[in-house]
């Protein structure tokens, strides 16, 4: 999974070297964390959410094959900066 996630998002975004995918397994299932550059968010997102919509869709139709549950989660670079700002403070 988390490499088609990384696939599909490299082909959308102007800075595929930013791309990062990372999965956290639970006891639920798998969490693929997109993180993608700031100015990248518009493509992968989308007018009102439809290509994360899309991209979501096809992870779960993947997932469902394998019979798994996988959600995606999309962040940006800024995102993750703050996020590991407040764990150190």
């Amino acid at each position: 999974m988390k490499e088609l996630v990384e696939i599909i998002a490299k082909s959308l975004v102007d800075h595929p070297e930013q791309v990062i995918v990372t999965e956290q397994n639970d006891t639920q299932g798998s969490v693929l964390q997109l993180q993608v550059a700031g100015g990248d968010m518009g493509k992968v997102i989308g007018k009102q959410g439809r290509i994360a919509k899309a991209l979501r869709t096809v992870v779960k139709a993947a997932a469902t094959k394998e019979k798994k549950k996988v959600i995606v989660e999309i962040i940006s670079e800024d995102e993750k900066d703050v996020e590991i700002q407040e764990e150190i403070n």
